[in-house]
């Protein structure tokens, strides 16, 4: 039996967008090329382009293709950054949020010199509104997550893009774990600002959606300027130049095209098999906790806090039983570190070390749950006898 409930670090390939792949792979051709192949390649590309931009409810010209979340997040916070370190040296950065954005702006810190102005998390997960606001003013850039990737918390986006346009500071938000769970209005959440500032850019990743893994994209505000990291062909606004991966996009598009029509039945589904989840898991042990705040939240998402176990126990063992479960970010698999997530929630060491993030998706069953929850009452006591034994050693 294999049970796959780590949908949040990545979720199966829709079979839909393997065919566009297959499809859009047949036309061969560098979509800048000027020749009839490499114009077909080109009507493709931009096909897809739009369908991802009324997917994200942005112009097409704002989508610009990337390998992925990692790339888009370093684009947008160091292509913001570098494009106003002559006026403005500060990144607004909200604890909790993903490595690929905390080392981007820690690279930024440590290489070019700019200031971080931290602002802390409510215990539930959320960005507390008013300090972000108060970091805003003279800041080059801010940044801010749609829904933490870990705790699975919906941030007010809207008031914080409003807070930065106020401000006058660019702000990024980081919508790759959102996107196919949330309604993701780039147009709505800029609102009616103008010019370069206010929301500028938002990240998305195709794999989490059920597309294929290497492509991407940051929807760049046709206002806004960031500086490149890449230069070469000067494709795409001249923000990514390289060439473009036609039939990644395609496979891109035709997954966004099911999540967003699935959204809103799949949320309610994930919602009440998160429910029966957390229910289940609280009869078995009754000490375990939620953390997160209870209803805003991504409706897969169930963070778990078991006191006095090793998640990475706990983890061990469920996969011993052929389910899948995660610690936190995949990006920090195989570390064995306390959740700085966890901490961001007031919590000790040893609660960010024992916690557990069960993330459903569109191939979650009812059976699939029923499986973890059988399976949990042993995987527990072995690794809650494994933590006393080794708090007795110590």
């Amino acid at each position: 039996m294999s049970v796959y409930l780590d949908h949040a670090a990545t979720t199966p390939l829709r079979p839909e967008a393997r065919d566009a792949w297959v499809a859009a792979s047949a036309t061969v051709g560098n979509p800048s090329s000027i020749h009839g192949g490499g114009q077909a390649a080109r009507r493709v590309l931009e096909d897809a382009r739009e369908r991802i931009a009324a997917a994200l409810h942005a112009d097409p010209i704002e989508v610009v293709f990337t390998s992925g979340g990692t790339e888009s997040v370093n684009l947008a916070i160091k292509g913001l950054w570098w494009a106003r370190a002559a006026e403005a040296r500060a990144v607004v950065l909200p604890d909790g949020e993903h490595h690929a954005t905390l080392d981007t702006v820690a690279w930024l810190n440590a290489q070019q010199g700019a200031a971080v102005r931290a602002v802390p998390l409510h215990p539930t997960g959320a960005i507390d509104t008013a300090a972000f606001t108060a970091a805003l003013p003279g800041a080059a850039v801010a940044t801010a997550l749609v829904a933490n990737n870990e705790v699975g918390t919906v941030n007010d986006v809207v008031a914080l893009a409003a807070a930065a346009a106020a401000e006058g500071v660019p702000l990024h938000l980081d919508a790759v774990g959102a996107f196919g769970y949330l309604d993701v209005d780039f147009a709505a959440w800029r609102g009616d600002a103008a010019g370069a500032t206010g929301l500028a850019a938002l990240s998305v990743s195709a794999h989490k959606i059920g597309g294929p893994v290497g492509i991407g994209a940051l929807v760049v505000s046709r206002h806004a300027t960031p500086a490149a990291l890449l230069h070469g062909g000067g494709q795409q606004r001249g923000l990514r130049s390289g060439t473009q991966d036609v039939a990644g996009a395609a496979a891109f598009a035709a997954a966004a095209e099911l999540a967003v029509a699935e959204r809103e039945s799949e949320a309610a589904r994930l919602g009440a098999l998160r429910d029966r989840l957390v229910d289940g898991v609280r009869h078995v042990v009754p000490e375990a906790q939620l953390l997160g705040d209870a209803h805003r939240r991504l409706p897969g998402n169930a963070h778990l806090l078991f006191p006095g176990v090793a998640g990475e126990t706990l983890l061990f063992l469920l996969d011993q039983h052929g389910i899948a479960v995660s610690t936190g970010s995949a990006c920090q698999a195989g570390v064995p570190e306390p959740s700085h997530v966890v901490r961001a929630l007031g919590r000790s060491d040893d609660e960010a070390r024992s916690v557990l993030r069960v993330s459903l998706g569109r191939t979650t069953t009812a059976a699939d749950v029923d499986a973890l929850l059988a399976a949990l009452p042993e995987a527990h006591a072995r690794a809650a006898a494994a933590g006393a034994r080794a708090r007795a050693r110590s």
